[in-house]
């Protein structure tokens, strides 16, 4: 099947294209939902479809069998790995509209992750009341680590992931937001509880720090919140997120520079976590969901990490958690977002094939 830039395949009467996909398994099939994305970044369940990011600055809006571009984007820094990112629909939307996104926030001659709201209409595919709640201080002229997924946490609280900009040692400066997960209201307030309020010399948004790129986050089925971030060479990490935790980033690290040279002092310092796992040779981790069990309930509390390096979707568990088994198929090429369906059907984004696909029970 050939596929278009900007085709669209309603999921009502996709076929299976890759079947079965997972090494070990022989009752699921991957079916190609749409395609034809310009460097597909997130989706969401919104309305009576689907949402999806494009990197550059494009909403997606796919229901039925229509596909219309969302109208009411505010501007966007669209520059290396910044532009239009994650996308979050929070679990009063049938009720409230609102939809919240992360993006790179012109700031000048520099850019930084910002949070947006707004309400979106499906019906005439736009968004309004557009808002920025939130946006990162001292942001970079660099195009690199935005890190950049959001989470709605179990009081409704956000977290917003924050890459340390390519300038590293503001990791560990927390006087800026470089290399953070912060956490704040669906206004943009800071919460009360928040562990650096009052505190001289922090942030009051900031939950943690000393991350590199955090590009994934989730909850677990308990309410903990985990995160993964692509380490330098080697060392890309899983973190259980902790409030008020450093997480090492560039004092500890189980990688090393690109040169090969040692980062910081090695892998442990007192007072700095450790990763529950960690990959070397890198897999450059995308996406992250820990699975409800609903259509495989031998998957029940798994973790799944997109791989935008070797093109496959990590499953792990257990106390160490360990990577058990790799999905892998042609669907799989260059693995962005990956996330569960109220039907329990797991749903992702290749950006390899500019294409969303949905694994399913065959």
């Amino acid at each position: 099947m050939s596929l278009t830039r900007r085709s669209f395949i309603a999921s009502a009467c996709a076929t299976p294209l890759f079947a079965p996909a997972v090494f070990g398994q022989s009752n699921m099939q991957i079916t190609q939902i749409a395609g034809g994305f310009d460097a597909p970044w997130a989706i969401g369940f919104a309305g009576n479809g689907v949402l999806v990011t494009e990197r550059d600055g494009a909403l997606i809006y796919l229901s039925g069998t229509t596909r219309r571009t969302v109208s009411g984007l505010p501007e966007i820094a669209a520059n290396g790995q910044g532009g239009l990112l994650d996308i979050l629909i929070p679990r009063n939307h049938a009720q409230s509209q609102l939809i919240f996104m992360t993006y790179a926030k012109p700031q000048g001659r520099r850019e930084g992750t910002a949070i947006l709201r707004a309400r979106f209409d499906p019906e005439r595919a736009a968004l309004t009341e557009v808002t920025s709640i939130f946006e990162m201080r001292r942001g970079s002229s660099g195009g690199r680590h935005f890190g950049s997924r959001l989470v709605e946490g179990p009081d409704g609280t956000l977290f917003a992931s924050i890459g340390d900009r390519g300038d590293r040692e503001q990791a560990q400066n927390t006087e800026t937001h470089n290399g953070t997960i912060v956490r704040v209201t669906k206004t943009g307030a800071v919460p009360s509880d928040n562990p650096f309020v009052g505190r001289l010399g922090h942030l009051p948004e900031i939950w943690s720090y000393g991350h590199r790129n955090p590009q994934g986050m989730t909850l677990d089925l308990k309410g903990n919140l985990w995160a993964h971030e692509h380490g330098a060479k080697g060392g890309d990490e899983i973190n259980k997120i902790e409030k008020g935790a450093n997480y090492g980033w560039p004092v500890i690290s189980y990688g090393t520079h690109y040169s090969g040279a040692k980062i910081g002092i090695g892998t442990a310092q007192e007072g700095m976590q450790q990763p529950a796992h960690f990959w070397d040779p890198s897999i450059a981790p995308s996406g992250y969901m820990i699975y409800s069990g609903k259509l495989w309930k031998e998957w029940r509390g798994h973790h799944f990490v997109g791989s935008l390096k070797f093109d496959y979707i990590s499953r792990l568990t257990g106390s160490p958690l360990k990577e058990v088994a790799q999905i892998k198929s042609d669907a799989t090429a260059r693995v962005r977002d990956i996330r569960e369906a109220a039907d329990g059907s797991i749903w992702f984004l290749s950006v390899g094939n500019d294409g969303l696909y949905r694994m399913s029970p065959s």
